[in-house]
């Protein structure tokens, strides 16, 4: 039997038992050990906030249509951070190179699910690398989300960047940014997080319920502002301080998934008068301009390869292991409790 966690309605969770499917030509079963959960976009779906949940998606023209629901519930299997042993290979993909072996530890995406029926092509080159600590390979797509927008802000060494935001994703954006050359001050609500971004490189940190972050950062800077911030919680009055933290031409990488109409965001102010760059980082794609270089997969493969040299500490980061059984109290902690938690993972 196939065990998957999924959402029947808002703030309801429940996981479901489903017959094992037959393995179809072209792909791989992978017999899950642990599933990330995300403590942006899943609680999105969890809430009931999520913009798929009241519109749908129009992928020709690229924009949300008013109308029908894009996705309903119960929503099954959500998750985007997982790791497996792979049990079965469709016969007519022997020889294939890069193809992973039974008994391989792979990540992927496959969702929150005991097991997963994946496209050879989407695990070619997944195999964990050597001596990497299973828990780690989760964080192969939170990870590649913080290099997407270090990236698209485009650090120079020696130059000053705010980050808003130090959750898991953040604290990873806080580290790169410190090995892209940036001399980071770390913004969050809570004091533990900013503890954290610390040891991750942060030269300065800031707590956001304290007020005045804006005016501290450019009173750190000469009155300049910082060169780039990233914004990384999706809260609309934290993109709205980090507009106001950079300085004349500064840019601004919005990588949170923010939700609901931006109130605590006025156009009319920094934004305007400071002619400050606004870019959005989303994990469907890189920046236009490094396209020709980079890819997402090429930023999940990356930032792996920085986990198993030691450049970026990843494990430390768990701070819950919990049975899928389990699942709902892990989301009810995130929910309710974040102060409480970092990365949470779901153990198969």
């Amino acid at each position: 039997m196939e065990r998957v966690v999924q959402f029947t309605g808002p703030r309801q969770v429940e996981v479901a038992e489903h017959d094992s499917a037959p393995l179809p030509p072209g792909h791989l079963r992978v017999r899950t050990r642990y599933s990330g959960v995300s403590a942006g976009t899943e609680l999105t779906a969890y809430r009931g906030t999520n913009p798929y949940l009241t519109r749908t998606w129009d992928p020709e023209a690229r924009i949300f249509r008013d109308g029908a629901a894009g996705i309903e519930y119960p929503v099954a299997g959500w998750g985007y951070s997982e790791v497996g042993e792979v049990t079965e290979i469709s016969d007519e993909l022997t020889g294939t190179p890069g193809l992973p072996a039974v008994g391989d530890l792979v990540w992927g995406i496959w969702g929150h699910r005991s097991e997963g029926i994946v496209p050879v092509e989407r695990m070619i080159g997944h195999t964990l690398p050597a001596g990497l600590d299973p828990l780690a390979g989760t964080f192969a797509r939170v990870g590649a989300i913080a290099y997407n927008a270090v990236l698209a802000s485009d650090i120079h060494v020696g130059e000053d960047v705010a980050i808003f935001g130090q959750g898991v994703i953040g604290l990873l954006t806080t580290r790169l940014a410190q090995l892209n050359g940036g001399r980071v001050t770390a913004v969050d609500a809570l004091d533990g997080r900013l503890d954290t971004a610390r040891r991750y490189g942060a030269t300065t940190t800031l707590n956001a319920v304290a007020g005045g972050v804006a005016e501290a950062i450019r009173a750190a800077t000469e009155e300049r502002g910082a060169d780039v911030a990233i914004e990384i919680s999706g809260v609309y009055p934290a993109l709205h301080e980090a507009v106001r933290s950079v300085t004349v031409g500064g840019r601004v990488v919005a990588s949170g998934f923010y939700q609901g109409d931006a109130i605590g965001l006025r156009l009319g102010d920094e934004f305007h008068h400071n002619r400050v760059q606004l870019i959005c980082s989303q994990i469907g794609g890189v920046p236009p301009q490094l396209s020709g270089r980079w890819t997402v997969e090429r930023l999940q493969r990356t930032f792996l390869a920085l986990v198993a040299e030691g450049r970026v500490d990843v494990t430390s980061l768990v701070s819950h292991v919990v049975p899928a059984d389990e699942a709902a109290e892990a989301y009810v902690l995130l929910d309710e409790r974040p102060a409480d938690a970092l990365q949470v993972i779901l153990e198969f």
